[in-house]
């Protein structure tokens, strides 16, 4: 970018929007959605966005809507300021000094690299390095309240064109639950997702679930429970996949070290 953040000005919004459908998962019932619009102008009037992902409780990690407000205006904001970027990448170097906080962190540079990549005229996709045109979209369905239900949505998200579905799972809404989807959708690309909702207690539990060629069974244990993990991978066909567990490259790395995961759900 080549300027100081003198030319810069950012403005922060607090949204909140009524989603279309309750979302159920092991942690309870949403029906709202709140979140953080960061927006970075330069003096030639382009904006960049970005978001911040926390939810209204710190439920999914210690982070929350009105905490990632106060680490963007007190902390984070002015930690740029008057500082002179050239590439978005240094961002992160600057943030370096404050411990986690990583959604926060993330809405902020993410509206740097949105930002970034409308003063080179290029969409972001490629100024991240991407290079496919075309991506895959699949759907998480939360818990409902009959199965019957759930079959009725799977079939209504296949018929849009979903190319895959996550169904969340907690116990007693596990094993039958799935044996009754595969009954009616036998190749239908499926995975589970926990939520950290089992232990290793309930290991014969999630062994039975192998049976069903899921994709991956997401989260089954706690968030700090990566050696419990690799000890479930060593157990179980389905590959595991951790997302509550990793927030960082260092979270990633030793994960895969320990074997205790395959597959690696990334939150922005």
């Amino acid at each position: 970018m080549g300027e100081t953040n003198e030319d810069k000005k950012y403005n922060l919004r607090h949204v909140k929007m009524k989603m279309k459908f309750p979302f159920t998962t092991s942690f309870g019932t949403f029906q709202d959605k709140e979140f953080l619009l960061l927006e970075a102008k330069d003096e030639n009037g382009n904006s960049g966005w970005g978001e911040s992902v926390a939810f209204h409780s710190p439920s999914y990690n210690e982070e929350r809507v009105k905490t990632n407000w106060h680490m963007l205006e007190d902390f984070l904001i002015p930690s740029i300021m008057n500082k002179e970027i050239e590439h978005p990448e240094e961002v992160s170097e600057i943030f370096s000094y404050i411990r986690k906080n990583n959604m926060a962190k993330s809405a902020i540079e993410g509206a740097v690299w949105d930002l970034f990549a409308k003063q080179k005229g290029i969409p972001l996709a490629a100024a991240l390095g991407g290079e496919r045109e075309e991506i895959e979209v699949g759907i998480s369905i939360g818990i409902q309240n009959t199965v019957d239900e759930l079959l009725r949505l799977i079939e209504k998200y296949n018929e849009e064109g979903y190319k895959r579905m996550k169904v969340k799972i907690k116990p007693g809404w596990d094993v039958e639950m799935i044996r009754y989807i595969r009954n009616h959708f036998p190749e239908i690309p499926l995975m589970a997702d926990a939520n950290s909702a089992y232990s290793l207690k309930d290991i014969n539990t999630l062994k039975a679930l192998d049976e069903f060629g899921l994709m991956m069974i997401e989260q089954p244990l706690a968030s700090d429970g990566i050696v419990d993990h690799a000890t479930l991978q060593k157990e179980i066909v389905t590959p595991v996949c951790l997302d509550e567990s990793i927030h960082s490259y260092e979270d990633a790395r030793k994960a895969i070290e320990l074997g205790s995961c395959q597959i690696i759900n990334i939150k922005i």
